[in-house]
This record gives structure tokens, sequence and C-alpha cells, in this order.
């Protein structure tokens, strides 16, 4: 039952419009006869209550709605002050790589934010998005139309949340210059020419479409991790120059564009310190020479996903601090290694790398949810690490307790069922690093039947035991979180079908290798299941997929799932011939494995792209 109130005093332009959106999240609704609020604007958050009635003061329309979600229900007396540690704190979402949220998902994900009290969201957006003169850019991808991005715009600014267009203007740009309509702007496969006339106009036209819809006037420009540089066509049309050069001249030409549409850019850091021989946490400053590249127009973006250790981000900060322009700092979701996130790092490496931006007074903060190869996690299993950015924003510290509490209130679900989505990624055996995380549940999804690349590196392990023991928690974590129970519905089976597969992971070439007939007819028999269960899982994640995310992209998991599919069906029939007796080997499972990615101390590196997990052949080329 909803929660009536009666807000008086003074609340943000458009506050009944957003408290009519916010309805289901928050449980309240307008009343007379309601439970009293009194707002005024003050200097800080503040939620005063003597268990009768309720004063609410705001600084700024986010935390209005925070506020809301701070008063306790049912009511008791409290006495809550919050100051936001960062000027804008909020999170970037990946709809580049291959998944594209639906407007409704972002829509969703903005009320969620509303009641975190975060004021900034990014759509990550390559080329996914409209750009008028270029039917090309994005085509087939489920690219967003201005009136799509115009509307979330809106959607945002009920809530106080900036919108911000984030796209690449250098590299990262592999699906569009693979089109034969842009062959004449690559520099390589992933990068664009510079100093060529065609390739300004065709960035003019970029920064104009991704900048109309948002009110906003910064926009993230990218550029990161732009290899080659200066090495492919330019070297051939203009012979050798320092990329420094070339990257500081484009930036220049980019940022001319910019001004002449009033933007204020900020770019990915990381290019300055890896054209200086190092990187964030080399031992050297900046040298003179990357100092005196960076353009002061432009602000620069830390991304650092990888280190545990507060120090760690305060040296990479310092050293930031010496190009004289702002630092935004971006930290990571872990919502990358496949399925399932990694959220014992992406909490441990948050916390780090927060508290070093509030000491060293980093004004903007990012929460990167990131999809690599393929964007096999449902966005919706970041919430929790959303929440994270959320409190430590307001209130400067990790409680796990409180956190969890929060994330109920905010999200109506159980911290602890999202935290234990990250069991799919490891057993207790298996070690976690902080910067190379074990990704189990991927690389045992995708590995082949018969040519198991994994197969010593598992060794010991039980996995088929591992996984069944998490089909039953994700069912009743789904009958507990209704709101995310097609999220569960999906995780439970995936855990079903990796439970099987893995049957057949740890006893096939055991069984070939000893001339175990027997095993071998019970492990042929086990297959249709197997597959049978991969059947349930595409179709659950056909559905899951498409919730939260435009059609598009999904023929990238199909293809996939297929292939395990077909796979399984040729491993039942050469598993059924030596059972049979009609075959005495079979070579791909009697070839001896070796050891690939397990480290002396346990640890199991992140093997995150299907060319090093189906198969030790070439898929791309």
């Amino acid at each position: 039952m909803l929660q009536k109130v009666h807000l008086t005093g003074r609340m943000p332009e458009g506050w009944e419009l957003a408290l009519a959106e916010l309805r289901e999240e928050l449980g309240f609704a307008p009343a007379e006869d309601g439970l009293e609020i009194a707002c005024e604007k003050g200097g800080c958050l503040a939620v005063e209550s003597d268990g009768t009635r309720v004063r609410l003061t705001w600084a700024e329309p986010i935390q209005f709605y925070r506020a809301l979600s701070l008063i306790p229900l049912p009511l008791a007396p409290c006495s809550i002050q919050e100051r936001p540690r960062f000027a804008s704190s909020g999170v970037m979402f990946d709809c580049s790589r291959n998944a594209v949220l639906k407007p409704g998902a972002v829509r969703m994900f903005l009320r969620r934010m509303a009641l975190m009290g975060l004021n900034l969201a990014m759509l990550y957006t390559e080329d996914t998005y409209e750009v008028p003169e270029q039917p090309f850019f994005g085509y087939k991808r489920g690219r967003y139309t201005y009136d799509e991005l115009k509307a979330l715009d809106d959607y945002g600014a009920l809530f106080g949340i900036e919108l911000c267009p984030c796209i690449q203007v250098l590299g990262h740009l592999k699906r569009v210059l693979h089109w034969p309509a842009f062959h004449a702007l690559r520099d390589n496969a992933e990068v664009l020419l510079a100093d060529v006339d065609e390739t300004y106009e065709l960035i003019d036209q970029m920064l104009r479409a991704a900048s109309a819809p948002f009110r906003s006037r910064r926009i993230h420009i990218g550029m990161d991790e732009a290899y080659g540089v200066g090495l492919g066509e330019h070297l051939a049309r203009f012979g050798y120059e320092d990329p420094r050069a070339v990257i500081g001249r484009h930036l220049s030409r980019v940022l001319d564009i910019a001004d002449k549409y009033g933007l204020k850019p900020m770019m990915w850091s990381d290019m300055y310190f890896h054209l200086d021989g190092g990187g964030y946490h080399s031992e050297n400053m900046p040298s003179e020479k990357a100092i005196a590249a960076v353009d002061k127009r432009v602000s620069l973006v830390y991304w650092d996903y990888y280190h545990a250790k507060e120090e760690q981000y305060a040296w990479a900060l310092k050293k930031h601090a010496v190009f004289g322009v702002p630092t935004v700092f971006a930290g990571g979701l872990w919502t990358w290694p496949g399925p399932a996130p990694a959220y014992p790092l992406a909490i441990e490496n948050t916390v780090a790398g927060l508290t070093a931006c509030m000491k060293a007074d980093v004004d903007t903060v990012l929460a990167t949810a990131w999809g690599d190869n393929g964007a096999e996690c449902n966005l919706q299993a970041a919430l929790l690490g959303i929440q994270l950015y959320g409190e430590m924003t307001y209130t400067g510290a990790y409680d796990p307790d409180a956190l969890a509490a929060r994330f109920r209130r905010c999200c109506g679900a159980d911290a602890q069922a999202f935290l234990d989505l990250s069991r799919l990624n490891y057993t207790p055996e298996i070690k976690n690093l902080p910067s190379d995380p074990a990704n189990l549940c991927k690389f045992m999804l995708w590995q082949d039947p018969l040519v198991e690349l994994f197969e010593a590196d598992t060794e010991g392990y039980h996995l088929a035991e591992h996984f069944a023991s998490l089909v039953p928690l994700y069912a009743q974590y789904e009958q507990e979180n209704p709101t995310y129970g097609l999220l569960f519905r999906f995780y439970t089976a995936l855990a079903r079908a990796l439970a099987l597969k893995c049957v057949w992971h740890e006893n096939a070439a055991k069984a070939v290798r000893a001339g175990d007939r027997a095993m071998a007819g019970k492990l042929a028999d086990g297959v249709p299941e197997t597959i049978e269960a991969f059947k349930a899982l595409r179709h659950i994640w056909r559905k899951l997929w498409e919730s939260t995310n435009k059609p598009n992209g999904f023929e990238v998991i199909e293809v996939r799932l297929g292939g395990i599919m077909a796979r399984l069906a040729t491993a039942e029939d050469k598993m059924r011939d030596f059972a049979d007796g009609a075959v005495d080997d079979i070579p791909e499972l009697t070839e001896p494995s070796l050891v690939c990615k397990r480290r002396p101390d346990g640890s199991i590196g992140c093997t995150n792209t299907m060319d090093e997990i189906a198969t030790a052949s070439t898929i791309d080329w």
C-alpha cells in the first residue's frame, strides 16, 4: 500500500510530475490527509522527524528526491544531514557493445538514480546515435534517434539529473570504419585518419548530432586507446611523426568544432600516459612533453577499475594534477567479464578509488558499466554498484549494512542476492586478483566441449557441483525479489546449463583416455538434457535482453549459444561412437591439455573474448 504524503513549502520545479514518476519506487501517493512533509531549500540535504511529521531540506533538486527516500517508513524519529562529496556523480552506461538500452530501461535507471542522489548520466555511444548526414552511422545497430535522446534528457531533468553525451572522435570506431562509406577516413581499422579535412567534416556532424538532444553543454569525446594513431594510412600519406603531435593537432581541431557549438569537452586521459612510455601507475611524473600536449580546453577523465589500494589512486590523481586541467574520475562496476558481475572487485576497488577522489577534491566521478565482448551481463545486475556510488557520495564511507538498507529502499531488492551473482565467476578454490579476476562463468559457458582449452586450468575444481548449488539459490532469489524476477530466472537457467555442461567437462576426456566406454555411454546419454538446458537458457536470455535492450545485438548471443548446442550434438555423436566401440579414440579429447591461465598461487586470469575461449583456431581471419 502506498504511503499518503502531503508536501508543503518549497519544492523543486516540476516536482509533482517527478513524484508521479517515482510513485512505485518511493511508495508515496500525494493526498491532503497524508503524512506532512514540510520542504525548504537550504544549504544541505536534511531529513528531520519527531515521529509524526517530517521537515525536509534540499540544496539541489536531486537532493530533494534522495531526501524523500531517506524518510523512514513506517515513520520514526530521525535526524539526517548529508553533503555530497562530489558536485557531479553518476553512471556511464555502455550502449555500444551490442546492447543499446531501451529508453524505458534508461528511465528505470534514472528513477533509481534519483532516489540514490546521483545527478549525472552518460550513454556511451560510439556509433549508436543518429547522424543525419551519415545513414551508415550506427546502421542496423539499434542507434538512438534524436527524439529518443531528447525525451530522455527531459526525463532526467525532471529529477535534476544531467544527461551528458558520450562519444568517440578518434579511436574505438571499428563499427563505423568497417563500412566502405568510411574507408577513406581510416588510419587503421579502429582509428580515424587525422589531418584530413573530410575527417573533421564528419566530426562536425557527429558533435552536432550527439549534443543536439541534450541541455548539457558538457560532452565526453572519448579518445582513449587510440592505438596505432599516425602509424597506418597517416604514416603512408604524411610520413612518420610523433603520435603525440598527431593527437595534439587532432584534438585541437576537434575542440575548435566543440567551441563552435558551445560545448565543454572531457576526454579519457590514458593516451597521454601511454605515449609517455608508462601508464597511470608508473613511477615517473608526466613529462614536460606530455603536459604541453594537453589542451587547456578539455577535462581529463582518469579511468581505473583495477586497483584495491587508496594510495594507488592517490598517486595517479597526483600525476593528473600536473596537467593543470580538471580531473574526472571513472571507476568500474565490473559488468564486463561475462554474464555475471564481479562484485567483490567492484566494491573493493570503488571504495579505494572514491576515497582517494574525496581527499583529492575531485569534482566529478562516474561509475562505468561496460559491456565488453557482447554485453552478456544485463545492466540491471549493476544496480548495487550504482547504489554504492550514491552512498559514498553522500556519506563518504562504505557501510555494508547501510548499503543493503538503502538498496532495499531505492531498488526494492536484497543486496545479498545481487552480491551472490558473482559466485558464478569463481569457486572457493579460485583466488581473485584486483586487476585480473576470474570469470569462470564466461569461459566455461563458451568453452568447446571437444576442444577443451581450460581442462588443465580447472583440474581439481568441482565445477558441476558448484554451479548446481547455485540453481536453487537463484530460484529462491527470484521469489524473494519479484521486481527482478526475470533477471534471477535467467541466472537460474544459466547455472543449470553450466552445471550440466560441466559434468561433461569434468569427465569426457578422462573417460576416453581411460577407455571407459560405460562412462562414455552415460555422458552421451546426458547431452540431450544439456542441449535442452541451453535451449531454455536461450529463450530466457532473449526475454531478459529485450526487456531492457533494443533487439539488435542479441543475434551475437544466439550465434554463440547455437554454436555450443551444435558442438554438443557433435560431441554426443562422437562419444556415442566411442561408447559403442565404433571408434577407439576422440583425438580432440585425448590430446594433452596445458595450463593456460591458472597461476601457481591459484588465481585464474580473466578470459574475456570468444577468440580466446571457444577455440585455438582463428575466428575472425
